[in-house]
C-alpha cells in the first residue's frame, strides 16, 4: 500500500507557443523552417508549408510549444476501497503553471519521500518535455527532476509503456489501444490530442482541456495496477479543485 500511495500519476497537455507560425520571432521562424524539414508530414500533406506544419505538428516539440495542463493523481485507500484523487493544473501563463506543479510536487515529496511519476510514455515526453519548458522558463528542477548523469536503473519512474514493451523498443502503443486490448474501460471524450490547440486558442476553454487530461491521468493509473498484476481494481474519482 505504501508503494502505490507514493506514486504521482502525470499526464501534460501541450500547445504551439502561438497560434500561427506568423507570430513567431524570426529567430524562431528560421529554426522551425529548418525543423521543418525533417518532420514527416501526415498523408495527403507532403508539399505543406513550414506554416501550415507548425499549426499541426509544433504541439509536440518542447522548443516550439508550451504546457497548459498538467494533470496529476494519487491513490489513497478510504473505508476499505482504493480511491484515487485527481487535480489538473491550467493557466495561459506557462511559468506561473510550472511552479504550481513544482509546489505540489515539493508537497506530495514531503509526506511520500522517494516518491515516483508513473504515466504513459512519460519517460520520453511528459517528463523531458516539463525539464525543457522549465529551463526555457529559468526555473529550477525539483529533484525529482534533475536525472541527467544517472543510470537508467538509477531513474524510478513508472512508464506504462515501457512496461508493456517487456524490452521491445521497435512499436509505440498509444493509451486508448492499451486501455482497450486490457478490457480497461476509458472514459469517453468529447476531444482527443489532436484538438487541445484548438480548444485552447479558439474557444479559450481550458476547463475542458483539463477534464480530458484527468481522464488520461486516471485511465494511466489503471493500466499500471493491471499491469502490475494487480487486476482491474476499482478507483473512486475525487476531483480535487483547490
Amino acid at each position: 500500500m505504501e508503494q502505490l500511495t507514493g506514486i504521482l500519476f502525470i499526464d501534460i497537455e501541450t500547445v504551439p507557443i502561438t497560434e500561427h507560425y506568423a507570430s513567431l520571432t524570426e529567430r524562431l521562424q528560421h529554426e522551425w523552417v529548418r525543423k521543418a524539414k525533417v518532420i514527416k508530414p501526415a498523408p495527403g500533406h507532403e508539399n505543406a508549408e513550414p506554416a501550415s506544419l507548425f499549426e499541426e505538428k509544433a504541439g509536440v516539440f518542447s522548443e516550439f510549444a508550451k504546457v497548459v495542463c498538467i494533470g496529476l493523481g494519487s491513490l489513497y485507500m478510504a473505508d476499505n476501497k482504493w480511491k484515487m484523487r485527481l487535480k489538473s493544473l491550467t493557466g495561459t501563463d506557462e511559468k506561473v503553471l510550472l511552479n504550481d506543479f513544482c509546489t505540489v510536487v515539493s508537497k506530495f515529496n514531503k509526506v511520500h519521500p522517494g516518491m515516483r511519476f508513473c504515466g504513459h510514455n512519460i519517460k520520453e515526453f511528459d517528463i523531458p518535455f516539463l525539464s525543457r519548458r522549465m529551463i526555457i522558463n529559468g526555473q529550477a528542477l525539483p529533484e525529482c527532476l534533475q536525472l541527467w548523469g544517472k543510470k537508467p536503473w538509477e531513474v524510478t519512474h513508472i512508464d506504462t509503456m515501457d512496461m508493456w514493451r517487456f524490452g521491445d523498443y521497435k512499436n509505440f502503443t498509444s493509451l486508448s489501444l492499451l486501455a482497450a486490448v486490457l478490457d480497461i474501460p476509458s472514459p469517453k471524450s468529447d476531444i482527443d490530442g489532436s484538438q487541445v490547440s484548438g480548444v485552447f486558442y479558439k474557444e479559450k476553454d481550458l476547463d475542458r482541456i483539463g477534464r480530458y487530461c484527468l481522464q488520461d491521468v486516471y485511465t494511466s493509473a489503471k493500466v499500471y495496477l493491471r499491469l502490475a498484476g494487480m487486476g482491474n481494481i476499482e478507483l473512486e474519482q475525487e476531483i480535487v479543485t483547490e
